[in-house]
């Protein structure tokens, strides 16, 4: 368990909680977890090191572009002494010419992953965690929203009344975020470049980014074919899901559970 103290920013935050009928059904208290400083260098260096961490390192062979019988013909014979092939003028091999060799290939050895210590993956996940219950951080990504508190909160009962997409959307309706799925829904767009010819043909917006208990509960599979929403759950929520591109302010659902969770994580003993 470490120990930490922090100056926190902000008094205790009251937020309403919703029932699955989308009625509010009381307030909880926020962990201390979103009273934290919001940290934006913090955060931007995780999600570089979380993110270069999935990527997989490649390499060129090491002959291409040199299988060729190329020489070149020296001086004094009125054309450059670029490597031609025997019995044409067509140049090859150098780096310049159609064929040839890569001036300067990605090599496997090369690190591209980030490194960043322990504490301070740990302290920018709190800090990520506690830009979503700010509203004017949440607004500034684009998302679309009417609800007054943020993060929405959820009863757990609602992870196995809900099973239907159509209950879901009317659930969200009600609590006043679906209009960041037809945001999302609207935004996506074609890729410019070849991409599109590498299994990359669309780029789609990120909306609402589920924390729940369970992520194989019916309220999970009913919500996840949403446009850009995510699902995670306490255990394994990162800066990847609250803070998409290194920018922080996701908007934010999470289940009562589910902030249980996050407290017994993320807890701070302050002397």
């Amino acid at each position: 368990m470490y120990s930490t103290l922090f100056l926190y920013l902000r008094d205790p935050i009251s937020v309403p909680v919703y029932s699955p009928e989308g009625e509010d059904a009381g307030q909880v208290v926020l962990p201390d977890v979103f009273r934290v400083p919001v940290r934006k260098d913090l955060i931007r260096r995780a999600f570089y090191s979380e993110f270069t961490a999935a990527l997989q390192p490649k390499g060129r062979d090491p002959m291409a572009g040199k299988r060729t019988s190329a020489r070149s013909l020296g001086a004094h014979h009125g054309v450059s002494r670029v490597p031609r092939i025997r019995g044409s003028m067509r140049a090859a091999l150098v780096n310049m010419t159609r064929g040839g060799r890569l001036a300067h290939p990605p090599r496997v050895e090369k690190r591209i992953h980030e490194e960043i210590n322990k504490q301070e993956k740990r302290l920018a996940t709190m800090s990520a965690l506690a830009a979503t219950s700010i509203p004017d951080m949440v607004r500034a990504r684009g998302h679309r929203f009417t609800a007054k508190y943020l993060p929405v909160v959820l009863e757990s009962t609602v992870l196995e009344a809900i099973k239907k997409t159509s209950d879901a959307r009317q659930l969200l309706e009600k609590i006043g975020v679906y209009d960041d799925i037809i945001r999302a829904k609207e935004g996506r767009r074609w890729r410019a470049g070849k991409g599109k010819m590498r299994g990359r043909r669309y780029k789609q917006p990120v909306s609402i980014l589920f924390i729940v208990e369970d992520h194989n509960s019916p309220f999970a599979k009913a919500v996840k074919g949403f446009p850009g929403v995510s699902i995670a759950e306490p255990w394994n929520v990162n800066v990847l899901h609250l803070a998409p591109g290194g920018v922080p302010g996701r908007l934010t659902v999470i289940t009562t559970g589910a902030l249980d969770k996050l407290k017994a994580r993320f807890r701070v003993n302050v002397p």
